[in-house]
């Protein structure tokens, strides 16, 4: 082994115990085995580990739309971290004003009045303070949908493994089928007045799970039939991901309030929003104080958001993500039908939101690995274990495509070999 290799190990070992000493066990074991690398460095599409492999990154959970510091987005937090990052909240703020006025541009139309947070979750809680504000004091989510694990959140979150060390609960919280527009009458007919309905355009923590056609409007049209409620998540599916701005453009729907986040900040800063109609919004207007945060709008922030719009624009982001999806699914689905018939249970996507379901969560769990051996990072699904789930940029070239067909290929391949040598009944 070299000096510079010692060093390296010396270090990842370095890192590992200190995430066992202060971070998460159960993270340092699963850092085990993807080899405990490290990731220093990320440019467009690919991320550098510390022993200088690069790979493709087609995971960060739906972050990447644009790819990783993006310049347009890096030449505007820059120039506002060397002006002013952080406001007092005291005054007036003018990089807040102009990214809810790019952000609004580029929204379903009636949905003018912005709220930032940080996280998606926190997105997701100023969505549904704002139903119950409302009056709305009865929610439906849906089953598989994934809302994020702050309490409000979770209650959102039908996922029992995540709620039950955390209960009781937010109360009044139903879950339904995800895609039963029957199901969501009856109980939207049952409770008047007093429903608000949370629900993703297509479900990605969910395994990727695109609703029949015509669903989304037919949820918006019975939630108004009954005086609901409508907010639409779309934090993990905005900026482009489905190949539309938002999921919800694809049939029309303008919800009471839109949630967005993970693209919005460009790939470099973490920002969210909840976008609202003038009369859902009402509660905020009348009380500046009864819903806010520190870092809330915060300038850096907000420089970030106006750059990744700006990208997204420039670049066309919204129109390649539609295309790129459109050549990458089927070449995916097929070479999965072709190396792993009996494995996999379906390949569907939309966009660049893409998912491989196995026959079993085991299994996908080792497609992951063989995909990391192969130069791709990929992501799990958290409501739908057995799904691996494809989020690359929409600043893919015919190369970095190609990479990872070849990559998928070579993984399934392998796959294929594991499975055919592992003991009966091994995971």
């Amino acid at each position: 082994m070299s000096v510079i290799q010692d060093v390296r190990v010396s270090a990842e070992a370095e890192v590992l115990g200190l995430y066992r000493a202060h971070l998460s066990k159960g993270r340092a074991t699963l850092a085990e085995l993807f080899g405990s690398h490290m990731e220093v460095e990320s440019s467009g599409a690919w991320l550098t580990t510390s022993d200088g492999e690069r790979f493709l990154n087609a995971g960060g959970y739906g972050v990447f739309v644009m790819g990783a510091r993006h310049p347009v987005v890096m030449d505007h937090v820059l120039r506002q971290l060397t002006t002013h990052p952080t406001a007092t909240r005291i005054l007036l703020e003018p990089t807040a004003a102009r990214a809810a006025e790019a952000l609004v541009s580029v929204m379903p139309p009636g949905l003018d009045r912005v709220h930032f947070a940080l996280s998606g979750a926190e997105a997701v809680e100023t969505g549904l303070k704002l139903a119950r504000a409302g009056g709305r004091k009865r929610t439906v989510s849906m089953k598989g949908g994934y809302h994020g694990k702050t309490l409000g959140a979770l209650s959102a979150t039908a996922k029992e493994v995540y709620q039950a060390p955390f209960r009781p609960l937010v109360p009044d919280f139903v879950h339904l089928p995800y895609g039963d527009a029957d199901a969501l009458r009856e109980e939207l007919r049952a409770h008047p007045g007093e429903v608000c309905v949370i629900l993703e355009p297509v479900q990605g923590e969910g395994g990727v799970i695109i609703p029949p056609k015509g669903y989304l409007k037919q949820v918006e049209e019975l939630v108004r039939e009954y005086d609901g409620f409508l907010i639409m998540d779309e934090i993990q599916t905005g900026f482009g991901r489905l190949g539309e701005w938002w999921g919800a453009d694809a049939e029309g729907v303008v919800p009471d309030v839109l949630l967005t986040g993970k693209a919005l900040g460009g790939g470099v800063m973490p920002v969210s929003a909840a976008v609202a109609t003038r009369k859902a919004f009402r509660p905020f207007d009348k009380d500046p104080y009864v819903h806010t945060a520190t870092f809330s709008g915060q300038p850096v922030l907000m420089a970030a958001v106006q750059g990744a719009i700006k990208a997204v624009q420039e670049g066309d982001m919204v129109a390649r993500a539609k295309d790129i999806g459109e050549r990458l699914l089927p070449k995916i689905a097929k070479i999965a039908r072709r190396n792993i018939p009996d494995l996999v249970v379906d390949v569907r996507g939309q966009g660049l939101l893409i998912g491989v379901e196995l026959v079993e969560a085991g299994l996908a769990g080792e497609l992951l690995i063989e995909l990391f051996n192969h130069g791709v990072v990929a992501n799990h699904s958290m409501n739908g274990s057995s799904v691996v789930r494809f989020t690359p940029p929409a600043i893919l070239t015919e190369t970095d495509m190609q990479f990872l067909l070849n990559a998928f290929d070579k993984a399934t391949l392998d796959l294929v070999r594991g499975s055919a040598t592992m003991p009966e009944g091994g995971n």
